[in-house]
């Protein structure tokens, strides 16, 4: 887990809430670095298999840190600078795509004859 090496002043603080818990941040850090210091740094579970993924980067490149931000799904947390109230959920569980996507069929409906690219 990680921890800042120094407080700010009372002034330089905002309340966030992850998942409904009031947690502490500095005012304009990015939310992937609030995120990583809880007992859970884990942003979101993989669409495929459901593996847990938390911030890697920390710049933007890897899209290991999406979560839903003030309602808005897979919002980069490394790149979104904390607001006092802002609500930050983690995206869990796999996406529900329907069978064309687990059967490889998807092809047939666009005209593709099923062939595969």
């Amino acid at each position: 887990m990680f921890r800042k090496l120094s407080s700010p002043a009372e002034d330089g603080k905002v309340t966030v809430f992850i998942d409904g818990k009031r947690v502490s941040a500095e005012r304009g850090e990015p939310v992937a670095a609030v995120i990583v210091r809880e007992a859970e740094p884990v942003t979101r579970t993989t669409p495929r298999s459901g593996s847990p993924r938390g911030p890697f980067c920390m710049m933007g490149v890897c899209f290991e840190c999406l979560a839903v931000v003030d309602g808005i799904a897979s919002t980069q947390t490394c790149l979104t600078v904390v607001r006092d109230g802002m609500r930050i959920e983690r995206q869990h569980g796999r996406r529900n795509v329907g069978a064309a996507a687990t059967t490889g069929n998807d092809h047939a409906d666009h005209g593709n004859s099923g062939a595969r690219p």
